[in-house]
């Protein structure tokens, strides 16, 4: 009897057990667009146990003992849900639906102005890639002086030192030379021609909202010059809440950064006023006698008002003003001792410019907008027995329309470009002046012939009074089959315009350039493509993977280049080749908790082909690899590992650079709600082209320089204070 008693406790016991055992099944949707989500997590916190959607956006969960259980559900960029149930649950719950909302705060942090439209980065058939919010911030950390650091350690950009002894630097993309970039400043050009050449070390990065760059031909809105793409410095605008912000950096090579930025908008009125001071000391890490980083004093004033005439009209009315003095060379010299003759480089600038945004909406789905900029820049460049001085003034008007519907949205304008360069030394037999005018009238309008489709088409016509008519159609399609999928491929033409100003005549000071003779030299034409792949899953509910990869090619035809004649002078000439640059881009981002890592690859293959010959474009790393591990505690401490590497770089005297790693260690502590500190271990492992190559020929007093195609500035710390009020 008693057998048979336990026998029956144990049969009921284990049919417990058994009918305790419940099926969970759901599928997680857009909320919005109800499509399924692929690779969404849903995770039981008691349970400990996880899994990812299908295809389909189902999940299946067997084994869940009764009572109750919080499931987590969440996905990339979309809000976390979570809910709580009771097993077993009744018939009508045996299948479940889980909509996800996507993150507004994510959303606000990436909103585009380079493409002039209204839609989210999402929603845009044209390829941008920006850098706003923290990544901003802890970039600035480490070069508060400039913008070299900001755009060099980005995938698929280099900036190109130009100058041995002074630091000047040029924008690369994809491998193309600087002058096929524009740099904007809130989408005018404002960095353009001579005044482009210090342009990347005189810009502060503290008072802007973010970076917005565009890779391959951008011309439909931009015009000539971004054949390569473009970059947009994009500024801050004021809020409702003050913004009273002070930075103070100093730097193992004896550097001061001292910046302050104040911004308050009010019922009718708002301002912006940013100003900075950035001074370096002479600094000769090779002990070679020769400036690695130059002395240089700079001055930066910048104050903007923002008029909110009513509901539906703003004027915003902006004054930049930038001085400095840079001199390099030979380090007695610039420290002071002028005893005997010695090689040096001095840069006397002055920039000052203005803008003007006004806007307009007619109603709640179209809006006017005007933009003027006008621009004056003052430069001379000293060099032992020769002196290059010059005035460049220039100017951009812009009128257009938007017209945005459900499906579709228009954009409609017309601009006008005035460049002016008067060289201003009596001596020289032929100045190197010019007078430039561009006319151009643009079309674009993004469609959505299909939720999961939109197609941008552009056309833009450019007349310009030397160099005639150019004709610029581009197309984009972007195409989402899934919402972790995304698709764009986009084609485009563009042009450039003859010019002096490049990295080659900086390289040279200007020195024995001849003017260019309009009546042999045509405009240099481009076509290019580019296709883009995204993707993003959550791995685990702590690990999520974003990826990116980018495929492209761009043809540049009839490339003008510098050729040396037999009197010792430079010449612009044009070839009946071209250069091109094919490669990829594959960026792919890792977060785990706190962690976060970045991993970034180029190949670049840029080559000039000419008579039949091909030869692979100096100064151009085929390979580089950006590796960023970040370790953060939301709004208390950061501290991140960098390591980059470039693969040896083929020089314009036909050697052969080596390659080499840099390596970085950043931090930022706050302290308290008002003020934080940070340390920056730049280039620890002392990195420098000096270590492992010459960057001149002949006597320090005469040198002649090669290329500079690895730092010359070696290991530096920085850090500082910032205070927010």
């Amino acid at each position: 009897m008693r057998y048979i008693i336990f026998l029956s406790i144990a049969c009921t016991i284990y049919g417990t057990s058994c009918y305790a055992q419940n099926t969970f099944k759901a599928v997680i949707k857009d909320h919005e667009t109800n499509e399924p989500l692929i690779g969404a997590t849903v995770y039981f916190l008691e349970l400990e146990k996880g899994a990812t959607t299908s295809p389909r956006g189902e999940v299946v969960f067997t084994d869940i003992p009764n009572g109750e259980q919080t499931i987590r559900t969440s996905y990339v960029g979309y809000k976390t849900s979570i809910i709580t149930l009771t097993f077993p649950l009744s018939d009508s719950l045996n299948y479940f639906s889980i909509e996800l909302a996507e993150s507004a705060h994510e959303m606000e942090e990436i909103t585009i102005t380079s493409t002039r439209s209204s839609r989210t980065i999402e929603d845009i058939p044209t390829r941008v890639e920006f850098i706003a919010g923290e990544e901003l911030s802890e970039k600035g950390n480490m070069k508060p002086g400039d913008i070299r650091m900001l755009l060099n350690e980005s995938t698929g950009i280099q900036t190109q030192q130009t100058s041995a002894t002074s630091y000047n630097s040029s924008i690369r993309i994809q491998g193309l030379d600087g002058k096929y970039t524009q740099l904007l400043r809130d989408g005018m050009p404002l960095y353009s021609g001579f005044s482009g050449g210090l342009s990347l070390m005189q810009i502060a990065p503290l008072d802007l909202k973010q970076v917005e760059v565009i890779k391959g031909s951008s011309s439909t809105l931009y015009g000539g010059g971004a054949i390569a793409g473009l970059v947009n410095l994009i500024s801050k605008t004021p809020s409702d809440e003050r913004e009273l912000s002070f930075m103070v950096n100093g730097t193992s090579a004896l550097g001061l950064d001292v910046s302050g930025f104040y911004a308050k908008k009010n019922k009718k009125i708002g301002t912006t006023i940013f100003s900075s001071y950035n001074k370096g000391t002479p600094y000769d890490p090779a002990d070679i006698g020769l400036t690695a980083i130059p002395k240089f004093d700079r001055f930066t004033f910048n104050p903007k008002l923002f008029l909110y005439l009513n509901d539906d009209t703003e004027l915003h009315l902006a004054l930049n003003y930038i001085t400095e003095d840079r001199l390099g060379g030979n380090m007695d010299y610039v420290e002071g001792d002028r005893s005997q003759e010695a090689y040096f480089e001095e840069n006397l600038t002055d920039r000052v410019s203005s803008q003007l945004n006004f806007q307009h909406k007619f109603t709640s789905t179209s809006q006017l907008k005007i933009k003027n900029s006008l621009n004056y820049y003052d430069r001379t460049i000293n060099v032992p027995t020769y002196n290059f001085t010059g005035t460049q003034f220039s100017s951009f008007s812009e009128v257009s329309y938007n017209n945005w519907q459900e499906e579709s949205e228009l954009v409609l304008g017309a601009n006008l470009w005035t460049d002016k360069f008067t060289q201003n030394d009596a001596a020289t037999n032929e100045p190197l002046d010019y007078t430039y005018t561009t006319w151009g009238l643009f079309a674009q309008n993004t469609w959505n012939p299909l939720r999961q489709l939109a197609i941008e088409t552009g056309l833009r016509a450019d007349y310009q009074t030397d160099y005639g008519f150019f004709p610029l159609p581009r197309i984009s399609v972007m195409y989402s089959p899934k919402p972790n999928l995304t698709m764009r491929i986009g084609v485009g033409l563009g042009y450039k315009t003859p010019t002096i100003f490049s990295e080659e005549t900086e390289r040279i000071q200007f020195k024995n350039v001849l003017p260019i003779d309009k009546d042999l030299l045509e405009a240099e034409r481009s076509a290019g493509s580019n296709l883009d792949i995204n993707y993003k899953t959550s791995i685990t509910p702590e690990l999520d993977l974003s990826t990116n990869v980018l495929f492209f090619y761009t043809r540049i035809n009839d490339p003008i280049q510098l050729q040396t004649t037999n009197t010792e002078f430079y010449t612009f000439s044009q070839s009946n080749g071209y250069i091109d640059t094919k490669g990829t881009e594959v960026n792919i981002r890792l977060a785990y908790n706190d962690f976060k890592l970045f991993i970034g690859y180029t190949y670049a293959n840029v080559n000039v082909h000419s008579n039949n010959d091909k030869k692979q474009a100096p100064l151009v790393a085929k390979h580089r690899l950006n590796n960023v591990l970040m370790y953060e505690k939301e709004e208390n401490f950061w501290v991140g590992l960098e390591a980059y590497y470039y693969s040896p770089q083929r020089l314009s005297d036909d050697e052969t650079g080596q390659s080499y790693w840099i390596v970085g260690l950043m931090s930022e502590k706050t302290i308290g709600e008002h003020i934080s500190v940070f340390l920056n271990f730049e280039n620890f492992l002392d990195t420098r082209q000096t270590a492992f190559d010459t960057i001149y020929t002949g006597s320090i007093d005469n040198p002649s320089f090669r290329d500079i195609y690895a730092p010359v500035d070696g290991f530096v710390v920085n850090g500082g204070i910032k205070v927010k009020l």
